[in-house]
């Protein structure tokens, strides 16, 4: 194992905790984002955090960037064991609002972009027989009412994650999938939806969160350690995904109310 590791959407929130994670194990980074100064502060913390690495700006719409990075990280690095794919754009909105813009918008990023780097990187971890690591969400299992396109989006990566999970094991890749819970982060900047209260609410759930990026980040490497497919680093995501797994219709009923409530809400402001 030579300690290379990429990550996309290093610029701030779980990607850049991600990135100092494996930097205090002493690993070589290769970090993206469009947000360039986000990205510099992120190699920044890096060196301080006693890795190192480059970083290089990259929109994960365009795969020719994304090959470009995998060559950069060839040339710098010499490969990449692990592939983080990260970048990612929070959304909103019942069905009925929702533009079919707002839909490509989300699945071209939130999807296609994991699509694009696990693309582009798989000779390079097919090569070392690395592991790629996919950021999903909660909203990928239980399906909450008012952000359907992020749902699908999100959906796609982990049905993405257990297709090569399978197709992957011959060749010794080992694959993950994390689906945390809303944290604290600045998923929100990016934030596409038809109403501002919608964004007002998210923030809400947002602050009442306890565990932090940080903390995130820290369960993800205690679990891909171990070898887990499946990682949810929020306690009641774990029980709420037993539950579903158990009995869907108790979820399903608990998500039609959450409906309700959401619609009155967005009529009463």
């Amino acid at each position: 194992m030579h300690n290379r590791m990429m990550v996309t959407g290093a610029g701030s929130g779980l990607g850049r905790e991600i990135a100092l994670r494996w930097a205090r194990d002493g690993w070589q980074l290769a970090l993206s984002d469009v947000n360039e100064a986000g990205l510099e502060q992120t190699l920044k913390m890096v060196r301080e955090a006693g890795g190192d690495g480059f970083s290089m700006r990259c929109d994960v719409r365009d795969y020719s960037q994304l090959v470009a990075f995998a060559q950069a990280c060839e040339e710098k690095l010499g490969g990449i064991d692990i592939v983080v794919n990260n970048a990612g754009v929070a959304s909103g909105g019942f069905f009925d609002e929702l533009s079919l813009e707002d839909w490509d918008w989300q699945i071209a990023i939130n999807l296609m972009g994991v699509v694009k780097g696990c693309k582009a990187f798989l000779p390079l971890v097919q090569k070392s027989k690395g592991k790629i690591i996919n950021i999903a969400s909660m909203a990928a299992l239980m399906q909450a009412p008012g952000m359907s396109n992020y749902n699908v989006a999100k959906a796609g990566v982990v049905a993405l994650s257990e297709s090569l999970l399978v197709e992957l094991r011959q060749a010794e890749v080992g694959v993950h999938v994390v689906c945390p819970s809303f944290f604290q982060t600045n998923l929100l900047d990016s934030f596409r939806g038809p109403t501002p209260n919608v964004k007002a609410q998210i923030g809400k759930l947002l602050e009442s969160s306890p565990i932090t990026a940080a903390d995130i980040a820290d369960y993800i490497h205690q679990q891909v350690g171990k070898g887990e497919f499946m990682i949810l680093p929020h306690d009641e995501g774990r029980k709420a995904w037993k539950v579903k797994q158990q009995n869907p219709q108790a979820i399903y009923d608990e998500m039609a109310l959450l409906a309700e409530k959401k619609r009155s809400k967005s009529k009463a402001l």
